[in-house]
């Protein structure tokens, strides 16, 4: 090690540079720590330059106050300066400013985006420009842009930081005073620290490790910070031996031991305090022997109390006031800024200026600003503030932050400073502004300080409902309960007048977070009762539509039949076709999927929502009118109804938008639920597993078992079922509450107590499966939804009582088939089929399932269909029909690999072996690809809607064969025949009269 690094300055927070920082002096107590900074140094040198990228390390340096955490971290920046060809990030949190979003990542980022050219800034950024270029102060909101989602900056700075690491490799991040980090930064950095090993990144940071002096505000994010793996440092107090070389190099060698030795013991090792007392001695002029030594206590207490009595005598009255305004600055402070905020003149500021860099106050750093020489000092400073003064101060300082053209984000922090109790309407409107601003970067924590304070000051009666309203949407993405206790308070008419369109959105909203926290009923009821006391046509409407949206969610309802009745007549007595229309047309059409009526029915009331294809204005995925429940309902209706690629297309839709709007939280994790959903009724059941575990991912991120964890984890068991990995579904599901008495929320997916005895059935556990299977259909039943490919109840009761109640157990599998007739689609009727085959036996089996696999064979119900057809052939064998069993086996065994349905393939395997047959896996390509010109040539015509025995004649092939090539198309292209020409590409053409 070079003598070189191992000099730290002591006592000062200047890079370096400034006149009146202290001496150079050796510090051999931080020999190990200055060792350990080369180390990581140059092994991440040395191993990106042999090509490394996951190389990534975490150093930590941790004390008490004045331990010499800033000048370690000066020495870092130096060491770190000198390797050729590295990045040096730095960042200071500020006791000031801890509660300035986004404060210690834009000093970070700031510099190094803004350096780069504008291709590489477009490649860096990606499709998160407008996500984290207005967090980080890089650019403007849009226009019209919509709230971020603080997930979603974040999700989004992940992205930019794995594109910026290997671009300006090898990265040295470092960040001083981490305890003074604003949330958001310290949220991100925490979590970004876990995966830095995964890059070209060495981070760096220093903090308090004592949790009294984190602020209340991140105390919880403290936890994730100091249990971060990392090579942590606690430093120490120095040694008698380093503060004697201090004590010498101030003051001369002269310095007895004994003065030394008590110097010592007074600072107790600590270097800001040995500074400020060496300060204090030379001021005092005080001779280093022994006899002296007593007058160092005192002169310590002046040194390290700093009282405004000692400040006052020190600086002066101007001096001071000018050192208040740069303590309320904080860092990095513009002399123009703090020469206004003191109100002295350009040659006074020069003054105090002059005289604060003698006092050790403050020092002048690289870019020409002020900086505090230590944060100890501008703590000191500022708590010596008379509260009057301070209150004043910070109402000017916010005046002339917004005069320079910095904007009401940089003064919203000193304007929730000033003294309230004045209701002035310019302070209001100016928080109000700057809370919409604070949102638009991800900040709702600063949005909601904003607005508190407007209630504080307090705002005039006619407008305060608003703003609790504006309270209560500021926090609809992070603080659920919040949000509900602020909507209800500015829904209350003892806290004045609401405008009636806010006490509409305000009502939907509420009833949002309403559901969203699983309180489905409560949250219909309150749009029901608002609904009856507005007067206006449309919000009436909409609120009426909530109520119903509502109602369809939960999983009981007192009275299903007269609420489905109630939105029909509502359905038929729609005006035209604006956004609240095509709403209601879109509850109507999933009451009917959910009720087993005509899915025609559904299907058209279902395709008039959408405008060309697509979600119609107003009724958009992150369209806050509405919500992202009408889309939701829109895209299972399509599920439902046998037009699984249309859901497809709208979901992979919303995972874009919610991606683009920064909304990365439980609307991302619930768009990932319903693509989950979509693939699992497809059959492609991996995939399936996979978007289910990253909604449940994200849920779990947000929240604790939350609405959206019982969606994506109750079909999670329907998939590991398919799969056949029934113990882990088993495990799953007993420790969501899958079983009695079904805790549930059970949002969108079938009742719990269907979904369970589903399970134990495939467990083989049929009485307990038949008890679950009645309970689900008597509250089916009460309610009316007959579905029976949302909830098939009745199928898999009559196989759990087949053995014991063969009758009984037939009656409930014919009440399937009739229900799966009149609701129609082929995936139903052909799912029912299938069941009702197994409480049959011989050629009546037989001919249950041949019909189970014409119907499924025109779904895009893959999995289904793989189970039929292995069922199919395994009955054909029990009958003595071996060769057709074979070929039904075959089929069955590609399809099920398809579907990555391991178990049936296994199945299907052993009913093969009987013919001492072992057929490899098949492997997966793009479904179009997969398409033989036989299946693009019946394909082309069914498109078109020519029926299957005219494509037989037109080709002059067998019905027979036609079915099985069309039944290949449904099934790899995701539709039915309704949504087969889209799904296929194909260009849409009229559709020919099927009268045949």
């Amino acid at each position: 090690m070079t003598e070189q690094s191992n000099e730290l300055r002591t006592g000062t927070g200047s890079d370096g540079d400034g006149d009146s920082a202290a001496p150079r002096v050796r510090l051999r107590d931080r020999d190990a720590e200055v060792r350990s900074v080369e180390t990581a140094i140059d092994r991440l040198c040395r191993e990106f330059a042999a090509g490394g990228t996951e190389i990534g390390d975490l150093l930590t340096f941790s004390g008490r106050p004045g331990i010499g955490k800033t000048s370690l971290l000066h020495e870092v920046r130096r060491i770190a300066k000198l390797r050729e060809g590295t990045s040096v990030l730095f960042a200071r949190g500020g006791e000031r400013q801890f509660k300035e979003p986004y404060h210690v990542l834009r000093q970070l980022l700031q510099p190094v985006l803004s350096d780069l050219s504008a291709d590489e800034f477009r490649q860096v950024m990606g499709t998160w420009e407008e996500v984290v270029g207005p967090a980080m102060g890089l650019r403007q909101p849009k226009a019209g842009a919509r709230r971020l989602d603080p997930q979603g900056v974040r999700d989004g700075l992940d992205y930019v930081l794995t594109q910026l690491a290997p671009r300006r490799a090898p990265m040295v991040m470092i960040v001083d005073d981490l305890h003074w980090s604003d949330a958001e930064s310290l949220s991100w950095l925490a979590k970004f620290a876990v995966r830095s090993g995964e890059l070209p990144v060495l981070l760096v940071f220093a903090f308090r490790e004592d949790e009294n002096d984190w602020p209340n505000e991140t105390q919880d994010l403290r936890r994730d910070t100091l249990g971060l793996k990392a090579r942590k440092h606690e430093l120490n107090r120095l040694t008698l031996s380093s503060v004697t070389d201090m004590i010498r190099a101030e003051l001369g060698d002269k310095a007895e031991d004994a003065f030394c030795y008590e110097f010592w013991n007074v600072v107790n090792g600590n270097p800001f305090e040995a500074g400020r007392l060496l300060d204090q001695v030379r001021e005092q002029e005080l001779e280093p022997v022994e006899e002296n030594s007593r007058q160092l206590r005192e002169l310590a207490v002046d040194a390290t109390g700093m009282t405004l009595k000692s400040w006052l005598d020190r600086l002066g009255a101007s001096t001071l006031r000018f050192a208040w305004a740069c303590a309320m600055l904080g860092t990095d402070i513009r002399i123009d800024l703090a020469t206004r905020i003191s109100t002295q003149s350009t040659e006074g500021a020069r003054d105090s200026i002059k005289q604060l860099r003698k006092q050790r106050v403050l020092t002048q750093a690289p870019n020409g600003n002020l900086e505090f020489v230590h944060p100890l000092i501008a703590s000191s400073i500022y708590n010596t503030m008379p509260e009057a003064t301070r209150l004043g101060m910070h109402g000017i300082a916010a005046a002339e932050i917004e005069n320079a053209g910095l904007g009401l984000l940089a003064a919203s922090r000193h304007l929730v400073e000033t003294h309230s109790g004045e209701g002035d309407d310019r302070i209001v409107k100016k928080l109000r502004r700057a809370a919409v601003e604070h949102q638009l970067i991800g900040a709702p924590e600063a949005a909601q300080r904003c607005l508190h304070r407007a209630l504080n000051e307090p705002p005039a009666d006619d407008i305060k409902a608003e703003v609790l309203y504006e309270l209560g949407c500021s926090a609809l993405l992070t603080d659920p309960g919040a949000t509900v206790n602020q909507l209800k308070l500015a829904l209350d008419p003892d806290e004045g007048p609401l405008r009636p369109d806010l006490r509409v959105d305000a009502t939907f909203r509420l009833s949002e977070v309403l559901a969203h926290s699983g309180e489905l009923g409560q949250a219909a009821l309150v749009c029901q009762e608002a609904a009856e006391q507005t007067v206006e046509p449309a919000g009436r409407q909409r609120l009426q539509a909530a109520s119903f949206m509502w109602h369809a969610f939960r999983k009981s309802e007192e009275d299903g039949p007269g609420r489905s009745a109630r939105l029909g007549e509502m359905c038929r007595s729609l005006p035209g076709r604006e956004a609240a229309d095509r709403a209601v047309l879109a509850m109507r059409a999933w009451d009917l999927t959910l009720r087993g009526e005509s899915s025609a029915e559904a299907l058209a009331l279902a395709d008039e929502v959408l405008d060309g294809g697509r979600l119609p204005k107003g009724l958009g995925w992150t369209d806050t009118t509405w919500g992202f429940e009408l889309p939701s309902m829109l895209g299972l209706t399509y599920i439902y109804n046998d037009r699984i690629a249309q859901a497809e297309r709208l979901f992979a839709d919303a995972i874009i938008q919610f991606e683009v709007a920064g909304w990365s939280g439980a609307h991302r994790g619930f768009a990932y639920f319903l693509m989950g959903l979509a693939r699992f009724r497809r059959g492609l059941l991996a995939e399936a597993e996979d978007f289910l575990r990253r909604a449940y991912r994200i849920s779990e991120r947000v929240g604790q078992k939350l609405p959206l964890a019982w969606d994506a984890v109750g079909v999670l068991v329907d998939t590991l079922i398919a799969r056949g990995r029934v113990d882990e579904a088993w495990t799953l599901a007993n420790e969501f509450g899958f079983h009695p008495p079904y805790h549930a929320t059970a949002m969108v997916l079938p009742d719990a107590a269907s979904l369970y005895g589903k399970l134990l059935i495939a467990m083989k556990r049929h009485a307990g499966a038949a008890a679950a299977l009645t309970e689900a259909g008597a509250q089916l039943e009460i309610r009316g939804w007959h579905n029976t490919v949302w909830a098939p109840w009745a199928g898999h009761l009559a196989i759990a009582i087949a053995d014991d109640e063969p009758e009984r157990a037939r009656g409930y599998a014919q009440k399937a088939v009739r229900d799966a007739r009149a609701f129609g689609t082929a995936s139903a009727i052909g799912s029912a089929l299938r069941l009702q085959a197994q409480v049959e036996n011989g050629e009546q089996a037989v001919e249950l399932l041949e019909q189970a696999v014409e119907h499924l064979g025109q779904s895009p119900a893959g999995y289904e269909h793989a189970v039929a057809l292995v069922d199919l052939g395994a009955a054909l064998r029990r009958v003595g029909r071996l060769e057709d069993a074979q070929e039904y086996l075959y089929q069955g065994i590609e399809l099920a690999q398809h579907c990555s349905a391991e178990k049936l393939v296994d199945q299907a395997r052993r009913e093969l072996a009987n013919y001492g047959l072992r057929p490899n896996r098949l492997e997966k390509r793009d479904f179009r690809e997969t398409l033989s010109g036989p299946e693009w040539d019946v394909a082309k015509r069914a498109a078109r809607g020519v029926p299957p025995q005219r494509i037989a004649d037109e080709l002059g092939v067998q019905l027979s064969l036609v079915n099985r090539r069309l039944a290949a198309v449904y099934r790899k292209a995701g539709s039915g025949p309704d949504g087969l020409a889209s799904a296929l590409g194909l260009p849409a053409e009229p559709r020919e009269e099927q009268g045949e």
